[in-house]
């Protein structure tokens, strides 16, 4: 018997190790990212795990069980996959009718002075070069660019001589007639945010550090919510220090669920593989992916960039690329701009931060420049400051 007894003990110790590993083995195995199909020459085999993180608290009764309502749960009540996890209200966005009318209303009071300087120019009792060179300053001053701003002086000009125009509101009606036809209200502004047959629309979010890119993905899932369209979000930065938590934050506040990494520094790609295939599987309307904030003079990550497009489009069809800039950078915005549309194909700019200290004519000098329309705008740090852009909107608050 004492000869059994060690061989016994030795058996259940093996035993009780072979238990202990299989968790680690299931983790594992969960974390390997598999790519259908050819592989690119870089890609990674392995290092892209992600997680679905799920708002901690959705609508309740999504969490609450099969005939329970929410009012009858006492705390130990909560089913074990929310249990132990920090209560996060669930906000219910503005509709974009109000969003619109707020930023209406807050574009006229800040960002006016560029309108008023002009409209006080033209309507000097005498109009002459002094006056034409003064608005031709004005307008570059404004970051309005040199072709455009030739084009308005010069239609002014013209219209001005021809109808000897000298009253405020002449010369006002004539400014903004010019002015639209600058910033072309003929542009197509839409979100291409439909769902298809059978995938989800794929909107991939791209710019510098700083000018507000993670947030903006943020508050475009609240504007989506708020077209009743159901949003997942694939944390792709993974360079920033905290972005992807960030950015489930954001989705946390509005029940929009987040795929991020579970390993620090992972492959970006893998994320965004992830997320697409996520959004597939869950049928999904819309998945967007926040890119890292890469320096546009640094080749390695530009090439980065591109490769996220890569890889997504090995699942989907890549929608939209929305650049967003700081519209208080002026000129340095254009320069990045130009640099960001030869990786990857810009359908649409965000421009955050356009408040008194941005510079309107910004707009028109990117959409000439690139030949990309300004779709959304951005005029504070409220989560529900960011709305479509309108033309005549965006004019009549310069000049009131």
């Amino acid at each position: 018997m004492n000869d059994i007894l060690p061989i016994i003990l030795s058996i259940v110790a093996a035993l009780a190790v072979i238990g202990g590993l299989i968790p680690v083995l299931l983790k594992t195995r969960k974390n390997i990212t598999q790519y259908p199909g050819t592989r690119d020459a870089n890609d990674p085999v392995a290092g892209g795990g992600t997680l679905l993180e799920d708002a901690p608290v959705v609508p309740a009764e999504r969490n609450a069980p099969a005939g329970v309502d929410l009012e009858d749960l006492e705390v130990t009540d909560v089913p074990d996959d929310v249990a132990g996890l920090e209560t996060i209200q669930v906000e219910t966005p503005l509709p974009v009718a109000g969003r619109l009318t707020r930023l209406r209303e807050r574009l006229v009071r800040s960002n006016n002075i560029l309108g008023k300087s002009l409209l006080a120019l033209l309507s000097s009792d005498k109009i002459d070069e002094n006056v034409w060179d003064e608005v031709e300053e004005t307008l570059l001053l404004a970051d309005l660019g040199t072709e455009p701003t030739m084009q308005l002086v010069d239609a002014l000009r013209e219209r001005v001589k021809i109808l000897g125009t000298r009253t405020p509101e002449q010369v006002k009606a004539l400014l903004r007639e010019e002015l639209i036809k600058l910033v072309d209200p003929t542009m197509d502004r839409a979100l291409r945010t439909d769902r298809h047959a059978d995938k989800p629309a794929i909107v991939l979010v791209v710019g510098v550090n700083g000018v507000g890119k993670t947030t903006t993905v943020g508050k475009l899932a609240r504007v989506l919510v708020a077209e009743d369209k159901d949003v997942l979000l694939g944390a792709a930065d993974t360079f920033r220090a905290a972005a992807a938590e960030q950015l489930a934050t954001w989705g946390q506040r509005v029940g929009v669920p987040t795929v991020k990494s579970d390993v620090d520094g992972a492959d970006p790609a893998s994320v965004a593989y992830e997320a697409v295939k996520a959004g597939i599987d869950q049928e999904v309307d819309v998945v967007m992916i926040d890119t890292a904030g890469r320096l546009q003079n640094k080749t390695g990550l530009m090439d980065e960039l591109g490769k996220v497009k890569r890889v997504i489009e090995k699942l989907a069809e890549v929608d939209e690329v929305l650049l967003v800039l700081d519209a208080t950078t002026g000129q340095n915005g254009l320069n990045q701009a130009r640099v960001f549309a030869e990786v990857v194909n810009i359908t649409g700019i965000v421009l955050t931060k356009l408040d008194g200290t941005a510079k309107g004519g910004i707009v028109v000098a990117i959409q000439k420049s690139l030949g990309v329309p300004v779709k959304l705008i951005g005029l504070g740090e409220g989560a529900d400051d960011l709305a479509p852009f309108e033309a005549e909107s965006f004019v009549d608050a310069l000049l009131n």
